[in-house]
């Protein structure tokens, strides 16, 4: 198993997030990983399992098919990974109330990771979601 903070979050990102293979969050995931969810509206955090973050990642796949996630920036220090990617999707199910709409996605993120143990343990998360609104809008 690997340990190296950014290689965790590296391998988490490629085969979990993707949506490649999400049933590995059990093995890239603590039992309880707090989640931040950063964004000045309505910041919020919450705790998952690494079961609800498979499951997170399968709604995804049902919104935007089989998207292409990009990673732009991935470097550590300690404990903690900072993160940026990018995910191309198609609208392909319905996302906050608005029916599929067949155009392309651009999601860009952000997040910081702590890893602990081998596995992660928190999260920061800030995703562009009125960017994405206003592809699904126009």
């Amino acid at each position: 198993m690997v340990h190296d903070p950014v290689s965790v979050v590296r391998e988490f990102l490629q085969v979990v997030r993707s949506g490649v293979d999400p049933t590995q969050a059990d093995r890239l995931m603590a039992t309880a990983v707090v989640a931040h969810q950063v964004q000045a509206e309505d910041p919020a955090t919450i705790t998952r399992t690494p079961q609800e973050y498979a499951e997170h990642v399968e709604e995804m796949l049902a919104a935007y098919g089989p998207f292409r996630l990009e990673i732009d920036e991935l470097f550590g220090s300690g404990d903690k990974v900072y993160a940026r990617w990018t995910q191309n999707g198609v609208h392909v199910g319905n996302v906050d109330g608005l029916e599929p709409t067949g155009r392309p996605t651009i999601q860009v993120t952000s997040c910081v990771y702590r890893v602990a143990d081998g596995k992660i343990a928190e999260y920061w998360i800030q995703i562009d979601r009125w960017g994405l609104r206003a592809q699904l809008a126009a």
